[in-house]
């Protein structure tokens, strides 16, 4: 049995972030506009984002179409101005092919001192790939990002489901710090992959704007401020006991949308107001993580 369902258990390790700080929050953008299933791109069939109606394969969905491009040309340049405003660096988990489409947004990320992470280079399932395509996948994704952002990604973050071969590979390609594939922790964690010890960085299903996007999700903007603003606020105080790591996940073309941008306007001041705040990129969570808690310490 290769599962793991103990973990810290009761005795978590008591982690200090830079300046003393108890508590990391990570803001993540997913950015895939450009990349998701389309059939001018050669797929069978359109990406239905969570739609209440399904096409036919073979159809173009173009309402699907236009929410996709809406996140690529208004909603993620208004989540980035709520960020610029609040001198906030974020990670963005990005999809190759979406950056190369829209090189201004990935000029963004290399000006502004954001972390380009990788997402794959399309919109696919890694889990019905054979190994050899997803090595290929992932190798396409790096050399693209390397290209658009000005150098190559750390960290790693499957869109969607991971296949068996997926924690492998990543480990074989020799650049990757971490990934992000679990969400079965709140604390960084390391996993034995080919005789290496490799960082996790657990990721959110739950504070995250997909849920604008699935069922039962986030039936507006108020629920989604306020599920964000609770577990901020329970992490926040565990974190006196034991330093915690939050994560919140969003997407452009989800909470780029005005009434939902507010709450996340809202979301980062609450934040910025709480004492003992480290806002961080997960690549320096992964570097603050090798050097505090080392592969060969207790805490793997």
């Amino acid at each position: 049995m290769e599962r793991d369902f103990i973990g810290y258990g009761r005795n978590p390790p008591d982690v200090t972030w830079p300046g003393g700080a108890k508590l990391a929050v990570s803001f993540v953008v997913n950015y895939e506009e450009g990349a998701e299933y389309s059939i001018p791109d050669g797929d069978d069939h359109s990406e239905s984002h969570g739609s209440s109606y399904s096409l036919p394969k073979g159809v173009r969905d173009l309402r699907a179409e236009s929410t996709f491009e809406y996140g690529s040309r208004v909603g993620i340049w208004r989540v980035m101005r709520i960020f610029e405003r609040a001198g906030v660096k974020i990670t963005f988990f990005a999809s190759a092919r979406a950056l190369e489409r829209n090189t201004e947004v990935a000029a963004l990320i290399r000006d502004q001192d954001h972390e380009p992470a990788a997402h794959g280079w399309r919109w696919v399932d890694a889990w019905s790939m054979s190994e050899e395509e997803e090595r290929e996948s992932i190798r396409r994704a790096v050399l693209s990002i390397a290209s658009t952002c000005g150098h190559r990604p750390v960290g790693w973050n499957t869109r969607g489901a991971p296949s068996i071969n997926t924690r492998r590979l990543l480990v074989e390609e020799g650049g990757f710090v971490y990934d992000s594939d679990s969400t079965n922790d709140d604390l960084p964690f390391y996993v034995s992959v080919a005789a290496k010890q490799h960082l996790i960085i657990p990721y959110t299903r739950t504070l995250n704007d997909g849920r604008f996007a699935s069922q039962p999700g986030f039936s507006d903007a108020s629920t989604f401020l306020d599920e964000c603003r609770r577990g901020v606020s329970m992490m926040h105080r565990e974190s006196e006991l034991a330093g915690k790591m939050v994560t919140i996940g969003l997407h452009s073309r989800l909470i780029g949308e005005p009434s939902r941008a507010d709450a996340l306007d809202a979301l980062v001041e609450f934040v910025l107001g709480l004492d003992g705040v480290w806002i961080a990129r997960r690549d320096e969570i992964a570097n603050h993580w090798l050097q505090s808690f080392p592969p060969s310490s207790k805490s793997t």
